[in-house]
């Protein structure tokens, strides 16, 4: 799928009309994706996150645009680095 809005840092929605918060911990994976960026996404297993966008370059943790992140497990991951 490709990037129909990208205008937040943390929010990307994407052509199929679905909507991705994006792992604080990965923004910076983000910087350089464009509307023609190829992403898919894939769901996986992991305590902070329960989809991955992949793309060419990576891939960054995500989950539905409106619900919460895990708290205590997002800052043990960003403290864990």
């Amino acid at each position: 799928m490709k990037i129909r809005s990208h205008s937040e840092s943390h929010i990307v929605e994407l052509d199929d009309g679905s909507r991705w918060q994006i792992f604080p911990g990965d923004l910076n994976l983000t910087l350089d994706w464009k509307p023609e960026t190829e992403l898919a996404v894939v769901p996986i297993e992991d305590e902070v996150s329960s989809h991955a966008l992949v793309g060419d370059d990576g891939m960054v943790r995500a989950i539905p645009a409106g619900e919460s992140w895990p708290v205590r497990e997002v800052k043990s991951a960003l403290k864990d680095g």
